[in-house]
C-alpha cells in the first residue's frame, strides 16, 4: 500500500512538473489563433459567401484538437530522441512528395501546383509534412556540423540538405512553399554561425540568380503576377481581382468590423484558406487585424526567447527553424492580402483552412515546448532527461 502511495505520488510529481516546464503562454497564443480559425471558417460557412462544407469545418475542429494533443505529446518527449529519428520521418515524407509527381497528385481550384494528394477519403499536402521533417533533419545536420559550419566541405553538403526541398517543392509548382524551405535554410544558417566569407559571396550572386528564375524558372503567369505589383490598375479583371476584393474586404470591416456570423460579407476567393485575413478585416475591422498582428509578433518573439534559453544548439536550431517558418508565412500571407507581395497560395499560421498545414504547425511548436521543457534534468510524464 505504501510503495503504490509512494509510486502515485512520485507520478502527480512527475506531472506536476511537466505542466511546470510547459511554456504555457506560447500555447496559449497559437491555440487563440487556432480557435479564432475555427469560429471564422464557421463564419464563412454560415454565411455562404464562398462554397464552404461542413466537412472542411468539421476538419478544421478535429486539426485543431488532434495539434494541441499532438503538441502536448511531442512536449513530453526529448526533442534529442525525435531529431535522432530522422532515418524514419524524412524517407516518408520524401515519398509522398514524390507521389504527387503520379495520378495521385493534384491541385486543388485554380491553383497552378499540383500538390496534394487525393487518397479517397482524405486528402494531404506532403510539403507540410516535409517540413517538420526538414526542420528536424537540418537541425540534427547543423547541431552534428557545429562549428566547423564554415568547413567548406560542411558547408557545402548543408547547402545540398537546404536544396533538395526546395526543388523538389518548386518542381511541383508550389513557389510560395519553396521560398519558406528557402528562407527557413537562410534563417538557421545565419544562426548557427555561418561566415561572412560566404555570406558576401552569396548576397553578390542575387541578381544573377533572380536573373535567371526570371528568365528562365518562372512561368508566364508568375511573371504576372509579380508585374502588376509594379503596374496596380493593368490587370484588375485578372491577375488582380483577388488581391483587389481582398483589400476592398479588408476596408469593409472599418475600425470594428461587422463581427462573426453575420449574413453578408465581401466575396473573396479562397476567404477561407490564403485570404482568410481578409476575412478577419471585414469580421473584426483594423482593430482586430493589429490584434492578430501583435498575437503572431509575440509568438515569434517569444520563439526566439526560447531559443535563446535551450540548453544545447539543436535545441536553438530547432527553434530558429520554427520562428524562420511562422514568420516567412505572415509576412508573406499579410502581404499577398494587402498587395505588396504576389499572390502564391501561402497559408497565415494556425488561421487558414487545411488539416495538414494546421497540424505541421502544431508539431512546429510541439517541438519548441520540447526545448523548452528540456532546458535541464527534469522528471518528465514518460521518462527522466538527462543532460
Amino acid at each position: 500500500m505504501i510503495s503504490n502511495f509512494k509510486k502515485m505520488e512520485e507520478e502527480e510529481r512527475s506531472f506536476l512538473g511537466y505542466l511546470k516546464n510547459l511554456d504555457k503562454t506560447l500555447l496559449i497564443a497559437v491555440s487563440i489563433c487556432a480557435i479564432l480559425s475555427i469560429l471564422c471558417i464557421y463564419s464563412i460557412y454560415s454565411s455562404q459567401v464562398v462554397e464552404v462544407t461542413e466537412t472542411q469545418c468539421f476538419m478544421q475542429t478535429i486539426s485543431v484538437l488532434i495539434g494541441i494533443i499532438a503538441c502536448f505529446i511531442i512536449t513530453a518527449i526529448d526533442y534529442h530522441k525525435i531529431a535522432k529519428l530522422w532515418f524514419l520521418y524524412v524517407p516518408i515524407a520524401l515519398f509522398l512528395v514524390a507521389l504527387t509527381f503520379t495520378n495521385l497528385g493534384y491541385g486543388r481550384g485554380e491553383a497552378d501546383d499540383v500538390a496534394w494528394l487525393d487518397f479517397g477519403f482524405i486528402s494531404i499536402q506532403p510539403a507540410e509534412i516535409l517540413k517538420i521533417a526538414f526542420l528536424l533533419s537540418f537541425s540534427l545536420h547543423l547541431h552534428k556540423v557545429g562549428k566547423d559550419i564554415n568547413n567548406f566541405g560542411h558547408f557545402i553538403l548543408l547547402c545540398i540538405h537546404g536544396a533538395i526541398p526546395v526543388v523538389i517543392v518548386a518542381l511541383q509548382g508550389d513557389y510560395g512553399t519553396s521560398i519558406v524551405f528557402g528562407m527557413m535554410f537562410a534563417f538557421m544558417m545565419l544562426f548557427a554561425g555561418l561566415s561572412l566569407k560566404y555570406i558576401v559571396p552569396i548576397l553578390a550572386c542575387v541578381p544573377v540568380v533572380l536573373y535567371l528564375l526570371w528568365n528562365y524558372v518562372l512561368s508566364s503567369v508568375h511573371r504576372n503576377r509579380i508585374e502588376v505589383l509594379l503596374n496596380p490598375g493593368s490587370d484588375p479583371l485578372g491577375i488582380e481581382y483577388q488581391q483587389n476584393l481582398g483589400k476592398a474586404s479588408l476596408a469593409e470591416g472599418g475600425l470594428f468590423g461587422k463581427g462573426l456570423f453575420q449574413d453578408e460579407y465581401t466575396f473573396v476567393p479562397e476567404i477561407h484558406n490564403d485570404f482568410i485575413f481578409s476575412f478577419i478585416g471585414q469580421a473584426f475591422g483594423f482593430v482586430g487585424c493589429s490584434v492578430i498582428l501583435v498575437l503572431f509578433a509575440f509568438i515569434c518573439i517569444k520563439i526566439l526567447i526560447d531559443a535563446m534559453t535551450t540548453k544545447d544548439a539543436l535545441g536553438k536550431n530547432i527553434c530558429v527553424g520554427t520562428f524562420s517558418m511562422i514568420f516567412v508565412h505572415c509576412v508573406m500571407n499579410v502581404g499577398m492580402v494587402l498587395g505588396v507581395m504576389p499572390v502564391i497560395g501561402i497559408p497565415l499560421p494556425f488561421m487558414s483552412a487545411g488539416g495538414t498545414a494546421m497540424l505541421s504547425m502544431f508539431l512546429a511548436i510541439g517541438l519548441v515546448l520540447s526545448t523548452h521543457s528540456h532546458r535541464r534534468k527534469q522528471k518528465r510524464m514518460f521518462y527522466d532527461i538527462e543532460d
